[in-house]
This record gives structure tokens, sequence and C-alpha cells, in this order.
């Protein structure tokens, strides 16, 4: 299994790149806990909590895809950097003037949002030129999907360590300067300095307009609504059981299992077509987040249960990488991925906002049950939608093949004029 990743990580700047944009990324995957965290300290409710967290993921909504768009006209550099510049100011601000007055904290998380830089669609945007090879480029999807879910189990781990050494505010201070020198980690490599797309269509849909694409942000707004619940279900389990850090021992095992489930899957080949394996993926995504409605009074067992909720997250996510280079129209790249980015960032918003009242209503156990709500929905989409991510993807500036029936043989020894 380590063979083919150690492979990956002595081609030239595989091991930079990876972590850097895992380091760059910090501020983007620790925001949902970072932020309920700050505004409780600050007299939140967990509805009012809630919605901060939700309104950053709807501003990196409108961010990413747009940073995406930019970084494949004008390259990485130009926009990446300033970018988390930005971002990272906007988070210090917040941290600086609390939740009150509440419209400056709530532009300052909107200006996070939108700063906050492509860096997961730029890796992934860099690896062919990078790796060189499809089969390796594969692999590293599910590497950088593993990757990931390092940073998810260690992310709330840092905040809570930050909270409980520092403050709440200085946990979102520590965080966004680590993103900014990711960021700058990542933008000054060679790959990243070198890297140009290929000529795009002028469309102004961009990667939208692929049939495919819908499909795919369709089902990944779920996943996020998923996400984001859990993130706040963790935390008011927390407080029930009268221990802050439960909710760190929670997401850390559902990264911890995702993190097992991404190396399990990219250390085998994959037969047949990523399509149909993502349904069957999403399928088990969906079935491993309806236990945690249990919510036991056992704290070793609910995280038990986090851990085989998350076992199939980075496979479901290393699959959708690859689907999603075959459905992207050419000279999309980063804005394709950012959209992915995107929809998880609207999922994780609503999971958010909606798990807040829903908490204070019913309970625990109702708001991880939105959790599971989001995976059987994801996973009806899918379903729902499987001939369209059956066609053949075609690219942009390519010529859709006509059918056998249209294709007219030349006769064998004719000249141009048909003689």
């Amino acid at each position: 299994m380590a063979t083919g990743y150690m492979e990956l990580l002595r081609m030239p700047h595989a091991g930079r790149l990876i972590a850097a944009t895992l380091v760059g990324r910090l501020p983007y995957a620790t925001a949902p806990l970072a932020i309920v965290i700050f505004a409780r300290s600050e007299g939140a409710s967990y509805t009012l909590a809630g919605a901060l967290a939700a309104l950053y993921g709807l501003a990196t909504a409108v961010g990413q895809p747009w940073l995406g768009r930019l970084a494949d006209v004008h390259g990485q550099p130009r926009v990446m950097l300033p970018s988390a510049v930005v971002s990272a100011i906007a988070m210090i601000a917040l941290a600086a003037i609390g939740v009150d007055p509440l419209p400056a904290a709530a532009a300052a998380i909107v200006v996070a949002g939108v700063a906050t830089p492509p860096l997961e669609g730029g890796l992934r945007a860099l690896w062919p030129s990078v790796l060189k090879r499809e089969d390796r480029v594969h692999r590293a999807y599910a590497l950088d999907a593993v990757a990931q879910e390092v940073m998810f189990a260690v992310g709330p781990l840092v905040v809570m360590v930050l909270v409980a050494a520092w403050s709440p505010a200085g946990s979102l201070l520590v965080v966004n300067v680590l993103g900014v020198l990711g960021a700058l980690a990542v933008v000054t490599s060679a790959p990243s300095r070198e890297w140009r797309s290929e000529p795009r269509d002028a469309h102004w849909l961009g990667a939208l307009r692929s049939a495919g694409m819908l499909v795919l942000l369709g089902a990944f707004l779920f996943v996020g609504v998923s996400l984001g619940s859990i993130s706040v279900a963790a935390v008011a389990y927390a407080e029930s059981a009268g221990d802050e850090l439960i909710s760190t021992y929670l997401l850390s095992s559902l990264g911890a299992g995702a993190l097992a489930g991404g190396l399990w899957y990219g250390a085998r080949t994959w037969a047949g077509e990523p399509e149909r394996r993502l349904v069957v993926l999403v399928a088990a995504l969906a079935a491993g987040y309806l236990p945690l409605v249990l919510a036991p009074d056992s704290v070793a067992l609910m995280t038990l249960l986090a851990g085989v909720a998350g076992l199939f997250l980075a496979p479901v996510l290393a699959c959708a990488f690859v689907v999603i280079d075959r459905h992207a129209p050419t000279g999309t790249v980063t804005e394709a991925f950012s959209w992915l980015v995107t929809c998880f960032g609207v999922g994780v918003a609503g999971g958010t906002a909606v798990v807040g009242p829903i908490l204070e209503a019913r309970g625990v156990v109702a708001g991880f049950g939105v959790a599971g709500a989001g995976g059987l929905a994801a996973l009806t989409v899918l379903l729902s939608t499987r001939g369209v991510l059956a066609r053949r993807p075609v690219r942009a500036g390519q010529v859709q093949v006509a059918p056998p029936a249209a294709v007219v043989e030349p006769v064998p020894g004719a000249d141009a004029g048909g003689k």
C-alpha cells in the first residue's frame, strides 16, 4: 500500500505541494468549528453561531469558483497569495471585534470567505504537469483526499489546543497566519509559477455548462450538509456530556476514519467507469452516517461510530475528482474543482444553519439526523440522474463522434473525385 504513495511523494515538488496546500487550507477546514466556538465564547446562541459559520460557507461558495476562474485565466500566484492575505486579515479583524456589533462581524466573515484562495482546485490542476501519467494522477487524487482527512482530523485538535492555551480569538489568529504561509509555499513553487491553463472557450457559464458537472455539484451539496451538521452537533454532544474536548474526539475520529478509507481506496487499481463506482461509494457513505442518530451516552462508542461514518468520505472525494476531471470543459479545470468546494461550502453552510435550531428544539439526536438525511439526499441525486453521468463526456472543442449508422465509409480505391 505504501509503495504507490511513496512513489508519488518522491516525484519532484509533490510532497511540497501537498503539505503546503494542506497548511494553506487550514483556515477553511477549521472555520465552521472555530467560528462556532468563538461565537459561543462571545455569548452567542447556537442559532447565531451556526448562522455565522453558515455565512462563511456561503461566502466561500461565491468566492471559490470566481477565484478559480481568475486562476485559470491569470495563473495561480497572482490570485492565490493576495486572496489568502485578504482572507486572513478579515478573520483577524473578526477576532478583534467579536460578534458585537453583529454587522461588522458578519462583514468580516463575508470578506474572509469570499477571499479564501482556491488552493484545493489549484493543486488538482497542477497534478497532470507534475506527475505526467494518468495512473499517478488518479492515485494523487486519493492521496490528496487522504491528506485532507489528516488535516480535518488534526485541525479541530489544533483549534481546541489553541483555545485552551490562549483563547478562541487567538486560535483564529494563529490558524489564519498559517494559512497565508501555506499559500506562499504553494505559489512560490516551480509548478505553480509555470502552470498555464489550456485555452478555454468564452462562455459565461464556464465549467457549469457541463451537465455531468451539475449532477456532481448537486450531490455534493448534500454531502456538505452532512459534514456541516456534524460539526455543530458534535459540539452540542460534547456540551451535553460536560466536556468540550469530546467534540474534538468525534471530529478527529471522523477524519481518522476517512484517512483509513482513503488509504485503502488509493492503494487499489479500480476497473470500470468511475461514475458507477461513485454511486456505490456515496451509498456506503450515507449508510455510515445513519448510526450517528443513536448518540449513545458512551463517549467511546460515539467516537467509534464517528470513525465508521468517516470511512467512505475520502474514497467518495477521490472518485469525484476523477469524474470531475472527465466532465469539466477544457480550460476550466481549476474553476471546476473550485465549484466542488463551493458546493461543499453551500452544503456546510446549510447544514450548520439548519442544525442549530434543530438542536435547540429537538436535541442532539435530531441534530445528527441531519447528517443521515444529507447522505441519503446525495445518493438520491446520483440515482435519479444516472443517465447524465453515464453519457460519454465531450470536452470543449471536441467533435461528437457520429453514431455508426451515420458514418459513411470511403469506397476502396476511389479518388477524391469519386471515380
